[in-house]
């Protein structure tokens, strides 16, 4: 049995980065690093989406759905307001299947913990990206 490197858990992550965010954003993304950022998004791949995004069980498969990841996500970032982040896992978590029904009744749960102001602007953001995405099938 190999042991798995650094290298395989970057790879598995970047793998599962471009299924959840896009290839346009990925691509985006790296094309921006410098040495400021390159660290950065090592660690981003590496860490948040190859060992805990992609993190598998004994059954080799996802030890949670990215529909779930997505879910969590999108009521983590929106209770901290991390804005930026959250325009980011909306629009990850429509490619996860989340539904705008589904991402309202996150934020009214956010509202119960959080308080108001973090539901509307996590409503604000999501009807942004929705629109956008709406405006890109047109196309």
């Amino acid at each position: 049995m190999s042991e798995t490197t650094k290298n395989d858990i970057f790879e598995a992550g970047l793998a599962l980065r471009r299924q959840v965010l896009g290839n346009e954003y990925i691509d985006r993304v790296f094309a921006l690093k410098d040495e400021f950022s390159d660290d950065l998004q090592d660690y981003i791949t590496t860490h948040a989406w190859g060992a805990v995004w992609a993190r598998r069980g004994d059954d080799g498969e996802l030890t949670l759905p990215k529909k779930t990841r997505s879910i969590m996500n999108l009521a983590m970032l929106a209770a901290i307001n991390r804005p930026h982040e959250l325009e980011i896992h909306i629009r990850g978590a429509i490619n996860n299947g989340v539904t705008k029904k589904e991402m309202l009744e996150i934020f009214l749960h956010v509202a119960t913990y959080a308080g108001a102001p973090a539901l509307l602007d996590a409503v604000r953001i999501a009807r942004k990206v929705w629109a956008e995405q709406e405006q890109t099938a047109i196309v």
